[in-house]
């Protein structure tokens, strides 16, 4: 059984983790090896993010994913409070 939304969730984790290591590179010793691993890994990710998240999600959603670092969680979070919301909208009186 998989979990829905499993690429957007690896995706946004990975994206979020790459920018901080990228960031954190960057206001320390600024390896260049560091850099030339973490931000095409980041990249990566973040075009991950923006095409499941246009898969999945709503008009918002895919505009949220568009945010760098944080986009991903933010539409999962979207995503995740939807149906709970849909649901009690759908409860009679």
């Amino acid at each position: 059984m998989s979990r829905p939304h499993s690429a957007l969730r690896v995706a946004s984790a990975v994206e979020l983790g790459s920018l901080a290591v990228l960031l954190a590179n960057l206001a320390t010793v600024h390896l260049a090896p560091v850099s030339s691993l973490a931000g095409p890994l980041h990249g990566c990710a973040y075009l991950v993010v923006v095409v499941a998240a246009a898969r999945d999600g709503d008009l918002t959603g895919k505009v949220l994913a568009w945010l760098p670092g944080i986009g991903g969680l933010l539409v999962l979070r979207r995503l995740a409070r939807t149906p709970r919301e849909k649901a009690a909208s759908d409860m009679p009186g």
